[in-house]
């Protein structure tokens, strides 16, 4: 078992504390000394220039998912050159009438290199092996699909 552990930092700093006014910028702090400008989505006062928390889930399902495919694919011997997804999370009202991330679609364009390349089939069977595997996909409840595979 692993641990995976963030900071998050936000302080009031010189703007008046009403719902319309104070900031929702804050800070991810992770190991490594990495940092991330955090906010809200632009629609709740956020900042665009920041990672909202709508952004970042689709981004770690994205992300949990490529790196489960490349281990696959390695296992398998096929090489990958570039892999590239344009993930999109659907925020919508959930079976409680609830706002949530009910769904996100993964749109990743792969490109393989050497002798061993896999048919439409196997990419499609590792697509499903990578979903079924995925850290992230196994810890939430959001429909995840991929597009195009």
């Amino acid at each position: 078992m692993s641990e995976h552990k963030a900071t998050i930092s936000w302080s009031r700093g010189a703007h008046e504390f009403t719902y319309e006014t104070y900031s929702r910028d804050h800070a991810w702090r992770f190991d490594g000394g990495v940092e991330i400008a955090g906010s809200a989505a632009p629609g709740y006062k956020g900042s665009p220039a920041c990672v909202d928390p709508e952004e970042a889930f689709v981004a770690a399902l994205s992300s949990c998912h490529l790196l489960t495919f490349l281990a696959l694919a390695a296992r398998k011997r096929f090489v990958v050159e570039r892999y590239d997804d344009d993930a999109v999370g659907f925020m919508e009202k959930n079976e409680a009438g609830k706002l949530a991330v009910t769904r996100v679609e993964l749109r990743p364009r792969i490109e393989f290199g050497g002798e061993n390349r896999p048919s439409a089939a196997e990419i499609e069977r590792l697509h499903h092996q990578a979903h079924e595997h995925c850290f992230i996909a196994n810890s939430v409840r959001t429909q995840v699909t991929v597009v195009g595979a």
